[in-house]
């Protein structure tokens, strides 16, 4: 069903938080041809330079089976795998931004998502740019992530697109996006993660302030459907991460990666921390049921609600900022060298 446009004919605003982040969206846009140095090396066989049992499938038999060529070609599907899942969500979160400046009734909203458009944009073009020119490998979308990006989309309420790109898309994004930021030992991933991060702790952001406004008005049945959805988003984004169309595309046992995959206990950990964004903003914006609870309980992520969402954010644009300071650092070092070696040559002559 197509959601309406609504224009909005009031321009004055009493959102002092929407604005704010709409300015701060303005104040931090990049270009990543100058921001990312893209002329660092990538090894397409050792993306991240994770060690070894950090594989989700490391420790299953499918695992043991294999030679060292094996492995290496492994890292490169999973990496090619998770990349291509993280350029298609931009693509959508880029379209779900551009439906929010469409569908949102407030003028302070549609201002802050037209900033996300063009941040949405950039991500896309990042990451399409690092499958094609470092990785070399393309996967295909997920199909549970096309199921949710789907009903985010074809919804003709105006907050869905919120919910599910917001809090949902944007929330495990994030939360993926941290864990490799920070396990990676190379630099060039380790810059995109913390750069992307920096524009997504603004979209979370976003999202908490307008559907917690938003939802403290609805029905508890209006409020039950929002629930529904959220419960079933979780459970398709918790299945994303399963990586079956890796072992498909290698031939290997499908019944045992599975097994491994829903079972092992690395993956288990991994897909706890995935939801440490998700579990709190959810609760935050309102959407706390029994229903909730339960289903959270079942995945065994409950005990995340209790995590400071505004914390996570600030240590996620801070460590951005932090990369920075860190790379100016080091550019002022070399220029000092050469500026050193070029008084010496003169000297000499």
């Amino acid at each position: 069903m197509q959601g309406r446009n609504h224009f909005a004919w009031q321009y004055d605003s009493e959102r002092e938080s929407l604005l704010n982040l709409y300015r701060k969206g303005k104040d931090k846009q990049w270009d990543s041809a100058k921001r990312i140095d893209w002329s660092l090396e990538v090894d397409p066989y050792d993306v991240l330079g994770t060690p070894e049992n950090t594989l989700g499938l490391y420790g299953s038999r499918q695992y043991a089976k294999l030679n060292i060529r094996e492995r290496q070609e492994l890292r490169q599907h999973m990496a090619a795998w998770e990349f291509s899942q993280f350029l298609h969500g931009e693509q959508g979160a880029m379209i779900c931004s551009a439906r929010i400046v469409e569908s949102v009734p407030d003028m302070d909203a549609k201002f802050y998502a037209s900033t996300q458009v063009m941040d949405e944009a950039r991500h896309v073009e990042i990451f399409s740019r690092f499958v094609r020119e470092k990785i070399e490998m393309t996967y295909p979308i997920s199909p549970h992530l096309k199921a949710l990006l789907g009903e985010s989309l074809n919804d003709s309420r105006w907050d869905m697109p919120y919910l599910g790109m917001q809090v949902l898309i944007e929330g495990l994004a994030l939360a993926a996006f941290g864990i490799l930021r920070d396990r990676t030992t190379k630099p060039l991933p380790k810059q995109i993660l913390s750069y992307i991060m920096q524009d997504e702790a603004r979209h979370v952001a976003f999202g908490r302030l307008a559907l917690r406004d938003y939802y403290k008005n609805l029905s508890s049945q209006e409020l039950a459907e929002r629930e529904e959805f959220i419960i079933e988003g979780c459970y398709l984004m918790r299945d994303r991460l399963r990586m079956q169309e890796v072992w498909e595309n290698l031939g290997f046992d499908m019944r045992e990666c599975m097994e491994h995959m829903n079972t092992g206990p690395r993956m288990r950990a991994f897909r706890s921390l995935l939801f440490t964004r998700i579990v709190p903003c959810v609760k935050d914006i309102g959407l706390w049921s029994p229903r909730i609870r339960q289903a959270y309980d079942d995945m065994g992520v409950l005990d995340l609600a209790g995590r400071d969402l505004v914390r996570l954010m600030e240590a996620d644009e801070s460590q951005a900022e932090a990369l920075d300071a860190e790379r100016r650092e080091m550019d002022a070092r070399r220029d000092e060298v050469h500026e050193s070696i070029a008084r010496g040559a003169l000297g000499d002559q």
